[in-house]
């Protein structure tokens, strides 16, 4: 398996692990507060990053890579889980995964900006279709519902497609799981006096599906999926290998359906069949760039 490839089998493990975090975060704040959530999701893993780094003695960042492990730490351990967290408060898992559709453009303009990609016409074509679809359908389920909701799913998109450009370009020269590693120890002094201060004053009412859910966001969300994704992003490119998220709405909706029972209408399989389409046009556009460079 080629280098190329190889990214996008990554890319997909990640995206495949990524899909259980809005069901899991769904779970975790019928127990928890979100700001406890996300400081002690970060805790918990970055007090396994830490053993990580220790063990396998890795050599501390250059001066000059810290600046982008903050944007990392801001973007996907703090910005997004947070805001995702504050999100499902008002909104159900199956409505806000939805939003996720979007994430992948918002990784491919950070990509441009951030790691000097420069895609195709015909990529840009692919990836703001799948866009369109996904942000089009949340607009006809009527946004006006929970617009305070919409609008921190949104934000946390962002943030989010920050931290996963910034983490791919350190990982060229850093490497993949050392890179996440480094952010939730950078976050973690933070995130452990957070917890302290945002603890439950008694975990004695809270639910088994709350503390699997907290297990599930802590050990994979912000640990392991980030190990595949940042690699695949490093390997197979930042814009190319971001279309991949387009999938995770189908993924997510599976899980919210089965595990939390929401309902997924026949109108959201329409559309995430569409953005399927569009992840395999974006993919060949990437394959036609990368031969064409050869």
């Amino acid at each position: 398996m080629d280098k190329r490839s190889g990214g996008w089998l990554n890319g997909f493990i990640g995206v495949l692990i990524f899909s259980g975090s809005l069901p899991a975060t769904r779970l975790a704040v019928q127990g928890f507060e979100p700001l406890f959530l996300t400081a002690a999701r970060a805790s918990i893993a970055g007090l396994l990053a830490l053993a990580l780094l220790l063990l396998f003695r890795q050599a501390r960042p250059r001066a000059g890579q810290w600046r982008g492990l903050l944007l990392v730490a801001l973007g996907v351990v703090l910005g997004f889980p947070l805001l995702s967290a504050l999100a499902l408060r008002e909104l159900s898992a199956a409505h806000s995964i939805v939003f996720l559709g979007l994430l992948p453009l918002a990784t491919a303009v950070f990509g441009v900006w951030r790691g000097g990609e420069r895609p195709r016409p015909t990529f840009w074509r692919f990836a703001l279709l799948g866009s369109l679809l996904i942000a089009g359908f949340a607009l006809s389920q009527g946004l006006s519902a929970s617009l305070w909701g919409d609008g921190l799913m949104l934000a946390a998109i962002l943030v989010c497609g920050l931290g996963y450009a910034e983490g791919a370009k350190l990982s060229r020269s850093l490497g993949g799981w050392q890179v996440i590693c480094w952010a939730l120890v950078l976050a973690l002094p933070l995130m452990l006096a957070l917890a302290v201060v945002q603890r439950p004053m008694t975990l004695a009412q809270v639910q088994t599906p709350a503390w699997l859910g907290l297990a599930y966001v802590s050990l994979f969300s912000m640990l392991i999926g980030f190990v595949f994704w940042y690699r695949g992003l490093a390997q197979g490119g930042i814009a190319a290998v971001g279309q991949l998220q387009l999938l995770q709405p189908l993924m997510g909706l599976g899980l919210a359906a089965w595990l939390l029972h929401e309902p997924v209408s026949p109108a959201m399989l329409a559309i995430t069949g569409a953005v399927l389409f569009c992840v395999a046009g974006a993919r060949r556009a990437a394959q036609a760039e990368a031969s064409s460079r050869r």
